[in-house]
């Protein structure tokens, strides 16, 4: 069963922004066009970033953009829309926003379901306010996760690991983040509108989670109308997906050695995060690029460890070179020379393709350059912290179960961060932990 998380999640909002009409399947537009303003938060914002982007804002005709957090001036006779998380906040803020009013109709649209006591204060607010009559409708969206991938997303809750093993956080907080966990899962498989096989191992967080999550799906089942059986979805299908459950303890080693490949150096020497870096320019100044799947160069090599990266970066650059040199001599010619109409007919034709490939070549030219400079602010981090190192010795010291105290005196003594030497003194304790005895 194919699933993709990114178009599913992508689909979802662009239905959002047409006011939640069906969007015709050839343009990727609703029928009747309308212009309008969005509103979001900050937890919103994280969500759209990686699947939106200005142009396609236009595209569905948002022509402004706040966040609802900051002082806006009314705009009469235009629709907004809202799109945030279920907070009290929030909805004291959409509260005096209907009062004034700031804008024509309000299309309320909640990243997750919204709790039934926000419900009524929403609409005890707007009967008070006398905003009720210009809230269009209330949509629970469930989209409360950020997909980076295809198939990769992330809750984007912070600290998670850390509150959850916080030995002062009694039943209740723990309860609290599991809660937190099940609904932001939930928002995933209502999205892809799948009812998975759920596996975990017995005992800990993971299984607390599956049996959460486990019982708000078959709480849901009980309605007729539900996410899972609207559109004809995999609901009933023997071809379910398996979703399995782990504790983050399972392979902690994962998150905390330095791995030599492009993607992670990028994500932990540069702070990717929502498909951005930036990095600071040759000239002074920041630069920012994207790095998502609409990135050939970083799909196809961000499993690779870094020196091959380089050679590929070069290895595109004679590409390029030799592409370039290639349309010159196609599109150059002798001075004072003669050509009879089958040459004058063959060189027009050559000159239309050389034209024709001009754009695809500066789009290569921008992608070659974006990750030269990516590379070389790396290859600066790198020696500087001396990552090489650690990655080396971290990976022997998994495969080995330990290093000569030494060397991991030299290490520690050595380049690199506070972090970097923390993270290797907890991976020489784990790798002794794993040990056979």
């Amino acid at each position: 069963m194919a699933l993709n998380l990114r178009q599913k999640q992508t689909e979802c909002i662009i239905r959002m922004l047409n006011l939640n009409q069906p969007v015709n399947a050839i343009t990727g537009m609703a029928n009747e066009e309308m212009y309008k303003i969005l509103i979001y938060d900050k937890s919103s914002q994280d969500i759209l970033s990686p699947l939106i982007h200005v142009k396609d804002l236009r595209k569905h005709g948002v022509t402004l953009f706040f966040l609802i957090d900051k002082a806006r001036k009314p705009i009469p006779d235009v629709p907004a829309v809202y799109f945030v998380r279920p907070t009290s906040d929030n909805v004291k803020r959409i509260v005096s926003d209907a009062s004034v009013p700031l804008y024509d109709v309000f299309h309320l649209n909640f990243a997750s379901s919204v709790p039934r006591a926000l419900l009524e204060d929403l609409a005890s607010g707007l009967i008070r306010s006398e905003g009720v009559s210009r809230v269009s409708k209330v949509h629970d969206q469930y989209l409360d996760f950020v997909t980076l991938e295809d198939n990769l997303f992330s809750l984007a809750y912070k600290n998670c690991y850390l509150e959850m093993n916080d030995p002062s956080n009694g039943d209740k907080e723990i309860e609290e983040i599991i809660g937190k966990i099940v609904d932001g899962l939930f928002c995933v498989l209502a999205t892809l509108g799948v009812v998975p096989v759920i596996r975990c191992p017995r005992g800990g967080a993971a299984e607390m989670v599956a049996v959460g999550l486990d019982q708000k799906i078959r709480d849901h089942l009980l309605s007729k109308n539900n996410l899972f059986s609207e559109g004809g979805n995999h609901t009933m299908s023997f071809q379910k997906p398996v979703l399995c459950l782990f504790d983050r303890n399972f392979e902690l080693a994962v998150g905390l050695q330095h791995d030599f490949r492009y993607r992670p150096l990028v994500h932990d020497l540069l702070g990717l995060r929502l498909n951005r870096v930036s990095v600071q320019g040759e000239k002074g100044g920041t630069k920012s690029f994207e790095l998502d799947g609409g990135d050939p160069f970083w799909m196809a090599n961000g499993g690779l460890e870094f020196p091959e990266v380089a050679v590929e970066i070069e290895n595109q650059l004679s590409k390029y070179k030799k592409d370039v040199d290639d349309v010159n001599r196609r599109t150059g010619g002798a001075n004072e020379v003669e050509f009879d109409g089958a040459e004058l007919i063959g060189n027009t034709k050559r000159l239309m393709n050389a034209v024709n490939s001009l754009p695809e070549l500066t789009e290569r030219k921008q992608m070659i350059d974006k990750h030269t400079n990516i590379a070389t602010v790396l290859l600066g981090e790198i020696k500087e912290r001396s990552i090489d190192s650690y990655s080396k010795k971290e990976y022997d010291m998994m495969i080995r179960g330990s290093i000569d105290r030494n060397e991991l005196m030299s290490v520690l003594n050595g380049k690199g961060t506070k972090d970097d030497k923390l993270r290797f003194a907890i991976m020489y304790l784990i790798a002794l932990e794993n040990t056979p005895q």
